[in-house]
């Protein structure tokens, strides 16, 4: 084995060797140094203890009870963690141990890891042997996760690894150990105990993967997504009338794997966007309507980003993405129809707007290519270039009270709004010489 370590890792390795320390890489950048893939977050683990660590690094900072000291470098947004060997004791919480004690070896510290990809460790400046107790390495070549030891007892103690396990399989393109997948079936209703947040962030985390789509089957299958997305479940099987061809789930499934778009709250819009169908449904067969689904749905979404602890900006996206969707590419639509529609929607969420909709049409089993909807999309570049409200105006109250020599009242309003109303019907009459003079003659025909 030859892998090659970045100068401030060597450096790290260096210093804990003049110390008289062991010092070993281990965790998820074995596991990527191992798959040649991009290291963000480097995590080494030593005998040292905490206090020992910041005498090697003096900047470095301890304020945990985890024996993680974090040194910052330049290289990257996040610290560095050093952690020393450790035994675990007790997951109330079912998150964090009750109790940490320091280990005394490698292997007892690489023992209490959740997955045998990331309970590999190596030691040395050029690395050519592989510590790895639990054939971690076996299972990186077959790419399998497989937790280490009981994975019953492995969620038990922390049952964000559930999650973790869907996502890293979502991320890497393996699958999950059927013991290990079992102990997920088994243990599902426990990512209720993990905070919402952290859920939120491993959601994000697999919708942000390459196969987005793969990891919410695999969440389906594992009955997590029962308890952190109920709302999605009701769509399972539920037929859909006309054009449509798949359920409501597995179009919806389907508009996720083609959402163009890779922010992971566009691609949970998109998954979400006809989750207020259930709700509405009515009549069967080839009758089955789904009238204001877009309306019910943008409050379920609205629900659920509450629920997942979603920011302020975050939840007002996604619902307005759900809200307007159901939009209308027609190219006899009038410039006034779509700028009510680019005043709903928001110029900032246009293009997720309509990587929604290509999800949505490709989701249902459309051709890639859509005439109507480029067409739509040069309608609204042109529109855009159109003032869309009395601030769009080259005046303002000001120099309608300049003028005027008036004070502010309900008369500049009104020439306010009569300007904008002649620039809409002519936009080349929203030029600064022209609306001055105009100004000047409402205010004559005002008396």
């Amino acid at each position: 084995m030859n892998l090659e370590l970045p100068e401030f890792v060597l450096k790290i390795l260096e210093k804990f060797e003049k110390a008289k320390f062991e010092i070993y890489i281990v965790g998820g950048s074995v596991r990527d140094l191992l798959l040649d893939r991009e290291i963000i977050d480097w995590d080494f683990t030593t005998n040292a203890t905490p206090n020992q660590i910041l005498e090697i690094f003096p900047k470095g900072f301890y304020d945990n009870k985890f024996g993680t000291v974090g040194i910052s470098h330049p290289s990257s947004p996040e610290p560095y963690e050093i952690t020393t060997f450790r035994k675990e004791i007790g997951y109330t919480d079912r998150r964090h141990p009750d109790k940490v004690i320091w280990g005394k070896s490698l292997k007892e510290d690489l023992a209490r890891r959740d997955f045998t990809i990331n309970a590999m460790a190596l030691q040395g400046k050029t690395p050519s042997e592989l510590i790895d107790p639990f054939n971690g390495q076996k299972d990186l070549k077959a790419k399998i996760i497989r937790a280490v030891g009981d994975p019953n007892k492995r969620f038990s103690e922390d049952a964000l690894r559930m999650m973790r396990a869907i996502r890293l399989a979502t991320e890497l393109g393996f699958t999950i150990e059927q013991k290990t997948f079992q102990a997920i079936q088994d243990n599902a209703t426990l990512i209720n105990q993990i905070a919402k947040e952290r859920v939120k962030d491993e959601l994000f985390k697999i919708l942000k993967s390459d196969f987005p789509a793969d990891g919410f089957t695999l969440l389906l299958s594992s009955g997590l997504l029962e308890q952190i997305m109920p709302e999605l479940l009701k769509g399972y099987g539920m037929t859909q009338a006309k054009h449509h061809i798949y359920d409501v789930w597995t179009h919806s499934l389907l508009s996720l794997k083609n959402c163009p778009s890779k922010d992971p709250l566009i691609r949970l819009a998109t998954l979400l966007h006809d989750v207020g169908k259930p709700v509405v449904a009515k009549g069967e067969g080839e009758k089955r309507t789904f009238y204001n689904h877009e309306v019910v749905g943008a409050s379920i979404a609205g629900n659920t980003a509450d629920r997942l602890r979603f920011s302020k900006k975050e939840k007002e996206k996604l619902v307005t993405l759900i809200r307007w969707h159901q939009f209308t590419c027609d190219e006899r639509q009038t410039d006034s129809a779509i700028r009510r529609f680019i005043r709903n929607v928001g110029k900032e969420n246009l293009k997720d707007m309509l990587d929604l909709r290509v999800g949505d049409r490709l989701g249902g089993g459309a051709r890639e290519t859509s005439w109507r909807l480029e067409k739509f999309k040069k309608r609204l570049v042109e529109v855009q270039k159109q003032p869309f409200s009395v601030t769009d105006l080259k005046v303002d109250g000001n120099d309608v009270m300049k003028i005027l020599k008036i004070g502010s009242g309900p008369t500049v309003g009104k020439i306010l709004e009569t300007l904008f109303a002649e620039v809409v019907e002519d936009k080349t009459k929203n030029k600064r010489e022209f609306l001055l003079k105009r100004i000047g003659e409402l205010g004559k025909s005002l008396g």
